[in-house]
């Protein structure tokens, strides 16, 4: 984990310090929670979405305007709670790198150390990148480990409280990041980002009740025998 070309300008700083993490095997889900996905958990559950009004769904559609792309303005708690009624959980920091990385070691995207927008939805319109805002799951080509949209369309929460120093007293098996803090870590990019916000190792946060028009998610789950 972590990219030792960190510049400060780039604010990579909290990625400075590389290290090696041993993970537990899971499951990671191919693309993210779409807004038909998230429209059946408010269907068949009794979850309190954004207050439960109708009116919402307007603001979702300004930016993800149909069931295939991927659900926005959800906070953490409400990402935890679909992953719950789901059956799975919100990825740790460190299966959401390992995840990205697609097997790759080092390098800045899940492409190596370029990428395109023949390759991710981000900053604008160009090439095969023909969606102004979020674009529909699935879109774009594959990492290696078969995952869509680890860079680029909506930031993805992840399950552990972000420090700005966290890597320097990691464990070296299945970190799970503080035990406390004031703001949930969100990884990959989105839409309205610039390249160096969808490297693999860029760390961004948030705080767990803020719901945003780029902030989305994806789960994670546990191997069954």
């Amino acid at each position: 984990m972590g990219d030792a070309k960190s510049d400060p300008e780039e604010w990579m700083e909290d990625a400075k310090e590389i290290h090696s993490v041993e993970l537990d095997s899971f499951y990671m889900d191919v693309h993210e929670v779409t807004v038909g996905e998230f429209k059946q958990f408010i269907s068949f559950s009794d979850y309190n979405w954004w207050d439960n009004n109708p009116n919402r769904w307007n603001e979702v559609a300004k930016y993800s305007p149909g069931n295939d792309y991927p659900m926005i303005f959800v906070s953490w708690h409400d990402a935890v709670a679909y992953a719950k009624w789901a059956g799975k959980r919100l990825p740790t920091e460190a299966e959401w790198e390992y995840s990205a990385r697609g097997g790759l070691t080092g390098k800045r995207y899940p492409w190596k150390d370029q990428i395109s927008h023949e390759q991710a939805d981000y900053s604008g319109v160009r090439s095969f990148d023909m969606w102004e805002k979020c674009s529909p799951v699935g879109s774009f080509v594959a990492n290696s480990y078969g995952l869509s949209d680890m860079a680029g369309n909506v930031w993805e929460w992840c399950n552990d409280w972000y420090a700005e120093d966290s890597y320097s007293i990691s464990l070296d098996k299945d970190p799970r990041g503080p035990k406390t803090g004031e703001q949930r870590v969100l990884r990959g990019g989105s839409w309205n980002n610039r390249p160096f916000d969808l490297r693999v190792a860029y760390r961004n946060s948030n705080l767990p009740n803020n719901r945003h028009f780029n902030l989305g998610f994806r789960c994670a789950s546990e191997l069954t025998n």
